[in-house]
């Protein structure tokens, strides 16, 4: 997926999307990672849709602008550091604040799908930081 720099419509076929399985230091667990969109020259925002299966999830990590999420299939959890864990559904919208630390992913009993949106500073929309341990994720 190229930029545009022109100021053309342009459409980008789904089976043209970037398909990859999330990187094992960004993720655990089993996670396909469609890349659907890039910050171009009209604008800073990626997205990507993200499948989670049963007990995947993020690393911690943080986003400079923040960070939304559109549930489209399924169930799953996000906790902010130091805050309870939430569980999120088909159809909810997750708001995640500037440099927030997070993660988030499938229940342990469910498969969990969500478009995430994020906008770039200086080439790069996340920081990535440690896995997150079975005891964390299961709230022990």
């Amino acid at each position: 997926m190229e930029p545009n720099p022109s100021n053309e419509v342009t459409v980008i076929p789904f089976d043209e999307a970037p398909r990859f399985a999330g990187p094992a230091d960004q993720f655990t667990g089993e996670v396909q990672v469609e890349s659907l969109f890039h910050a171009d020259l009209a604008g800073t925002n990626g997205g990507g849709m993200v499948h989670f299966q049963p007990g995947a999830r993020t690393a911690w990590h943080t986003h400079p602008r923040g960070q939304t999420l559109i549930v489209t299939e399924g169930e799953g959890w996000i906790q902010q550091e130091g805050k309870e864990r939430h569980t999120i559904r088909t159809g909810d919208v997750v708001r995640i604040p500037p440099n927030t630390r997070h993660w988030h992913g499938a229940s342990a009993a469910s498969a969990m799908s969500h478009i995430a949106i994020a906008e770039s500073v200086d080439g790069s929309s996340v920081t990535w930081m440690e896995l997150v341990p079975n005891s964390a994720y299961l709230g022990q």
